[in-house]
């Protein structure tokens, strides 16, 4: 179950066996968490981090009145809250959007894994700091992407993202409703539906029931303007 966790870091570093081995010796066996379930609510004191093995998960915050924003979508394969191993309580809450397996990784054990392997420590830094670029890219599209455009910038990316860990052909099962996709959009449901149906009559996606069919990548990448120099495609060891 760790292997997608594994062709994420060997899709930018190269590893060692040894290496490999270390990080298979960190993450204990899986366990299952229902579709819709709070993995980390926000304020609570956090002593473990945790590694999505399978499934789809999110970060979101919800204000008073109700509201709610998706600030990320983690796929297999992503720490989704490696940034709390030095936060210690995050403002926001962690979430499962499908049925998931995940590996809950104690602080302790990432503090000993880093001191005894720095270079590995590193590669997890470089990953925080992917994050991070993925937040800027999202902020572009809430403040500059027409509805269109961020649809289809949402789609580039989480294709890409799939395809590195290994779970995306041409469709890939997400499992978000409308109403989620609006949340992680900045949209209604109803524009995202209308949306949704202008990019299927131009032939560049279907999506139904949480799952995508990209239909023509280049035509989504067109209309997106999508540039993947955000998610570092290219190995540059460290």
């Amino acid at each position: 179950m760790v292997e997608p966790h594994l062709a994420k870091l060997r899709f930018r570093h190269l590893l060692t066996l040894e290496e490999e081995q270390a990080v298979r010796a960190i993450v204990p066996p899986g366990r299952t968490v229902l579709r819709n379930t709070a993995v980390v609510q926000e304020g609570e004191r956090l002593e473990v981090s945790t590694l999505l093995l399978d499934g789809v998960m999110c970060r979101l915050k919800d204000l008073a009145d109700g509201k709610r924003q998706i600030t990320q979508i983690h796929v297999a394969g992503d720490f989704v809250d490696l940034h709390g191993f030095t936060l210690k309580r995050l403002e926001h809450d962690v979430m499962t959007l499908t049925d998931c397996t995940i590996a809950l990784v104690p602080h302790e054990h990432i503090r000993q894994f880093i001191e005894k392997w720095p270079r590995l420590g590193r590669l997890y830094w470089f990953s925080t700091n992917l994050d991070a670029c993925i937040n800027r890219e999202w902020e572009l599209s809430l403040g500059q992407r027409s509805a269109v455009e961020r649809l289809a910038a949402l789609f580039c990316e989480l294709h890409f993202r799939l395809k590195v860990v290994g779970r995306t052909g041409v469709s890939f099962n997400l499992g978000m409703s409308q109403s989620q996709l609006a949340e992680s959009l900045g949209m209604t449901a109803v524009h995202v539906n209308r949306t949704l149906r202008l990019l299927r009559d131009r032939g560049l996606l279907n999506y139904r029931r949480g799952e995508a069919q990209i239909l023509d990548l280049d035509g989504l990448k067109a209309v997106a303007d999508f540039d993947d120099r955000y998610l570092y495609p290219h190995p540059d060891p460290l």
